[in-house]
Parts: C-alpha cells; structure tokens; sequence
C-alpha cells in the first residue's frame, strides 16, 4: 500500500513538499512507466510513457489532463523529452533509433534518424539506440546523445542536417560509458550526463571538454532550471547492490560550476511521497517545482510477483 501523506524534503533554500498524488489521468489510462518529463514556459507538463496507447501524455500544473498524442509513432522503448528554446518538443526513442520534434499540440514536423534502422554498434555512425537531446538558444543546434549503442554525441542543425559528433566508449575525458542525457545553457556549454561513470561532463559546441563533475551516482534525468542550477535524477545501483542505502533513487541539485547544494530522496526507495525508485527524467516549471519521471516498472515493477505497474512520476512543490 501506497503511503497517502505528502512529506517535507531537503533543507534551507531547497526545501519541498513531495506530493503523495499528483497526476489525474482518464479513466482507463495507463503510463506502464514515465521515461521522461519536460516543462513548457506555461507550465504544462509533457510525460513520455512507455504506453504505446497514449505515448505523451500532457497534464497541466495542478495534474489535470489535457491532451495525448504520438500514438503509432514511438515504441515502447521512450527515452527522453525535453522542450527546445524554440517551444517544440524534443523525443527520443531508443527503440526507433530516432529523434523527433513535435509541436506542442502534438503535430510531427521533423525525425532525425530512420525508424526502425540503427547504425552498427559503437560504431560512432548515428544513431544506435540514442538517448536524449538539447538545442541551443544561438541557432537552434540539436545536440543528441547516442548513448545505448553508441558512446557519442552528435550535433545537427535546426533543419535536420548532420554536422559533426565527438567521443567514444571509455572512461577518459571525452569518453562515455553510456551518456543518458544532456542539458544546455545560454552560452552552449553542454552538460552530459556519463551514467556509467558516475560523472558529468560539460563541453564547448564543438565537443571540446571543459569541466568534469566526479561522485554523481548513475546521473540519469538531467535539466537545468531557470534559476541556472542542474538538477539531476540519479538512478540506483546495480543488482549487486540490492538493499544497500542510499546509492542512488534521488534527486541532486548542483550549481554551474559542480558544487552539490542539495540532494532530495529517502535512504530506502518506494512509491511513497519522499521515496524514488529509479529517477530517470527530471523537469523543473517557472516556481521551482521538480517533476521526477522513474524507469520504475523496468527497474522494479516488472520483477515483482506478479509484475505490476509502479507510481513512475512524482512532482515536489518548491516551499518559500
């Protein structure tokens, strides 16, 4: 049983309540799990299930539903949404091996990459499982990250057309072991999240390194806020570590420059209000509020006996 109470987290200037219920869906309505989250500049926010029914699922701050869209377009292997500087919505799905821009009523205007075709594995080629993407606020830059299949980053133009990529698996600067998703900010240095090696690394626009950010448990969700900072969803450990607390399932927020201002989440993971099972996208809204998409059904709720649909988003309203 779902605990029903909401819980005050974290402390000083990032203090929250974490809701114990948030989104109201349609009757019949089902995520299976929400992959990735994203915030538009009215505050509408955009779920990226793992439903092939109702792929994007649009609520509005308070969890009202508003509209659905995407269906017969995106696989059940949804990975990330973000909304561009230029009000289009930005998805990528790993089991298509594609990126897709998308009007915000649910309009398809542009797919990078071919369904249903991927490039050889780590072959640097694009694309081969890709797992998020940014766009720049100068010219409208895409930058993905193809990071299941690939350890690379790529950069296209507005349009479409390909330009240049940078990185390849390992565990040196500029190497990837899996980067999961990117955040960008007004002077294009971009923030990619290597999960694999427990780091963030932050480049120029043409993949030169700039900074390195170590001790990020399996950074997944990544954003930045309009207050400038990073926030990140870290995901849990691996089977091996099965029961050990606090490694992992929480929310961390850091400033430009790497410094870790607070982290949001429980020791132990659950549903609960205050709990995370497995954050994997992150959105932040006008008023600071954070909402935690969690890979919970892939994590946790498909092992289950019998397997079930866990809570897969969370929202946690800023206080002060």
């Amino acid at each position: 049983m779902v605990a029903t109470d909401s819980v005050e987290l974290g402390t000083g200037a990032f203090r929250y309540v974490a809701l114990a219920a948030w989104e109201r869906l349609p009757a019949g309505m089902n995520l299976v799990e929400c992959a990735g989250v994203a915030v538009d500049a009215e505050d509408l926010v955009y779920l990226l299930t793992r439903q092939p029914a109702n792929p994007v699922v649009v609520l509005d701050p308070d969890g009202g539903f508003v509209r659905a869209f995407g269906e017969g377009v995106f696989t059940d292997r949804t990975h990330a949404i973000s909304v561009g500087p230029d009000g289009f919505l930005y998805c990528a799905d790993d089991g298509s091996h594609t990126i897709t821009k998308w009007t915000r009523e649910g309009e398809l205007v542009l797919t990078i990459g071919e369904p249903g075709v991927s490039a050889e594995a780590y072959s640097g080629d694009p694309f081969n499982r890709p797992t998020d993407a940014a766009v720049s606020s100068h010219d409208g830059s895409i930058f993905i990250s193809d990071g299941y299949g690939n350890a690379r980053i790529h950069r296209y133009s507005a349009e479409g057309e390909y330009e240049l990529s940078w990185g390849e698996a390992g565990i040196d600067v500029g190497q990837f072991m899996v980067p999961h998703n990117l955040a960008i900010d007004e002077q294009d240095r971009l923030y990619v999240a290597d999960r694999e090696s427990h780091r963030v690394q932050v480049f120029d626009r043409e993949g030169d390194p700039l900074a390195m950010w170590n001790n990020i448990h399996r950074p997944c969700g990544m954003t930045m806020g309009g207050d400038g900072l990073i926030y990140i969803g870290e995901l849990n450990g691996f089977a091996r570590l099965e029961g050990a607390l606090g490694v992992g399932h929480r929310v961390s927020i850091l400033s430009r420059e790497g410094e870790l201002l607070a982290r949001l989440g429980h020791p132990e993971e659950g549903e609960e209000a205050g709990r995370f099972i497995a954050p994997h996208g992150i959105a932040v809204d006008s008023r600071g509020d954070i909402y935690v998409a969690e890979a919970a059904y892939t994590i946790r709720g498909q092992h289950l006996d019998p397997p079930r649909e866990l809570r897969s988003i969370k929202k946690l309203r800023r206080l002060g």
